[in-house]
């Protein structure tokens, strides 16, 4: 015999699946927190700032010049310019 109600089977699978989805989401976060934290202990050293602010944003200093070469087979080709 079955019954059906606002407690069914269908209602408890797809609470279950929600649950391990948000799960598996908390434990993504718990990762990224983790790398975060160690990108900032990293960070707080002046040094690996000005690299991280050099090789991420291009900055450089005010007598500084700073060339960015890029190679034929790195630039993405138009298909209009053959």
């Amino acid at each position: 015999m079955l019954f059906l109600d606002t407690n069914s089977w269908l209602i408890h699978r797809e609470l279950d699946q929600e649950i391990q989805e948000l799960k598996d989401n908390k434990e993504y976060y718990v990762k990224e927190i983790i790398k975060d934290q160690k990108n900032i202990k990293v960070l707080k050293d002046s040094s690996e700032l000005e690299k991280f602010a050099r090789e991420e944003y291009f900055m450089k200093r005010d007598d500084e010049e700073i060339y960015i070469i890029e190679y034929e087979d790195s630039i993405p080709k138009n298909e209009n310019d053959d």
